[in-house]
């Protein structure tokens, strides 16, 4: 699947990838030249999850791994996954996950 193809591409973040470039159903779906519901339909009857569930997993996975990272701190974290604010980030990071970046890390 195209729109799967598309998140995956995006990671691993690194020096030579800093940022994500789509984070939304509607970025994705710009960048595929469809509309916002056709993608959200098709992913959902594919995976049985929404887009927005798909991105937020992969948006996780990742963060885990440059948590565990000591070259990253948590704003650089967060401005790669573009979140506005460090604090959006871990606000993200705590709903999924139940515990802070901070506390992820040292654990």
């Amino acid at each position: 699947m195209l729109f799967t193809e598309l998140l995956e591409r995006q990671f691993p973040l690194d020096n030579n990838h800093p940022k994500i470039q789509l984070k939304s159903a509607s970025d994705y779906a710009n960048k595929l030249n469809i509309h916002v519901n056709y993608l959200n339909k098709a992913v959902k009857e594919i995976t049985g999850k929404t887009t927005t569930q798909l991105i937020a997993d992969r948006i996780l996975q990742e963060s885990k791994v440059l948590l565990k990272q000591p070259n990253w701190d948590i704003s650089q974290i967060a401005y790669a996954l573009d979140f506005k604010e460090a604090t959006h980030f871990s606000n993200f990071f705590k709903k999924h996950v139940s515990i802070s970046p901070s506390r992820f890390r040292v654990g």
